[in-house]
């Protein structure tokens, strides 16, 4: 008896859970097609025709459009290939260029968690005056989860133009509380580069990212440093997610003399070698790194430990060892593509590896803002680039 009661109890369930599901048909021949192979053209077509004539509800086609041009590129399974909307496009090209309509903020995207937590909000920018903190993750802009969102397009939603406000759902871990703020946009024109003085003459140049304006701005800091005797110089590419490969390749000819600065591998196995001239610093150099340095930073300091003009010290870097290139397509949107992987000089791809510091140094916390402002600010890492500097200049 108690048997026949859990047959049909569990008969009973199957048929409430196909019937939850839906009520299919099977259609045959609802739009005409030739028969044999459709192209991917003609498979596009019949697919939107069937949406078309026969779904439900209405169809948004300029989304359905998207959608498609969307799935191509996700299709590579790849987080750096990606679709761009010509909204998105624009903001894409504006965030090279180094001016841009936003907030003012430096976010780093975690690809494990897909979570956009904030580095530091630039000084005196809409982001720090409405109180935004490092540390502080980002949830939703205008209501929109973005969480495992292309950074991209996370960052295109929260820019906009000058004038115009954006609610941020905001978690603040330091106080374990979820909040919205409202920021009204501004013209933003950021400063990658920044430098001051340390103890005993040595140089301090921090690098936030490698834009279209990084190079003029590190070439004048270099500059005065150098103008004003310094002894030994500190590069500081923590937190740096990396740029335009032509930028830091030319901050690195700066710095490393004549050689291989770096070089990359297309597809089809073709090399494409990116060199240093004769020019190159005098003075003892040590790059600051940790687990956020990648791709451009990660060039930078693979070049100046390959080539022995510098050490580099913190924590294993991040490990994107890949080049994209941004190809606009004439409505005004763009795909960003994966063309190439990089190599360091002594031929290491270091995707999904990352380099080892020559002094791995563990660091509890980095605030940014305050070594910038001042120079009073020292940290673990920081600290040991100050003494690698001291004993070789005595």
């Amino acid at each position: 008896m108690n048997k026949k009661i859990f047959l049909g109890g569990v008969a009973t369930g199957i048929i409430s859970s196909i019937a939850a599901i839906c009520v299919i048909n099977f259609a045959s021949g609802a739009i005409a097609v030739k028969s044999g192979d459709l192209s991917i053209t003609d498979k596009i077509s019949y697919i939107s025709s069937i949406i078309n004539e026969y779904y439900v509800e209405d169809v948004d086609v300029s989304k359905l459009e998207e959608g498609i041009y969307d799935g191509i590129v996700a299709s590579l399974n790849d987080p750096y290939s990606v679709y761009y909307t010509p909204e998105e496009m624009k903001a894409v090209l504006e965030t090279t260029g180094g001016t841009f309509g936003g907030i003012g903020v430096n976010i780093q995207h975690n690809l494990n968690t897909g979570e956009m937590t904030v580095l530091s909000p630039i000084a005196g920018t809409p982001a720090e005056k409405a109180g935004l903190m490092s540390g502080d993750i980002i949830k939703k802009v205008d209501g929109q989860d973005i969480a495992g969102m292309d950074s991209d397009m996370a960052i295109s939603l929260i820019r906009g133009e000058a004038g115009t406000s954006v609610e941020l759902t905001i978690y603040r871990p330091s106080e374990e509380r979820e909040f919205n703020v409202s920021i009204e946009r501004a013209d933003i024109e950021v400063d990658s580069v920044a430098s001051t003085i340390l103890e005993d003459d040595i140089g301090y140049i921090y690098i936030s990212g490698f834009k279209g304006n990084t190079v003029d701005q590190f070439n004048e800091h270099y500059e005065k440093l150098r103008a004003e005797g310094i002894k030994g110089l500190i590069i500081d590419v923590r937190d740096n997610p990396g740029g335009v490969l032509s930028v830091v390749e030319e901050i690195a000819d700066k710095l490393i003399p004549e050689g291989l600065v770096v070089y990359t591998v297309d597809k089809n196995g073709n090399r494409n070698d990116y060199m240093s001239d004769a020019e190159a610093i005098d003075i003892p150099l040590v790059v600051l790194v940790n687990g956020n340095s990648a791709s451009a930073s990660e060039i930078l300091a693979g070049a100046v430990q390959d080539s022995g003009t510098g050490v580099i010290v913190g924590t294993q870097t991040y490990g994107k060892g890949c080049v994209q290139n941004l190809y606009k397509i004439p409505d005004g949107s763009g795909v960003k593509v994966t063309i190439q992987k990089y190599y360091t000089p002594s031929g290491v791809c270091i995707h999904g590896i990352g380099i080892t510091p020559d002094y791995v140094v563990e660091n509890e916390t980095i605030d940014l803002n305050s070594i910038t402002s001042t120079g009073e600010y020292i940290d673990n890492q920081l600290t040991k680039a100050i003494e690698i500097i001291e004993e070789q200049t005595k």
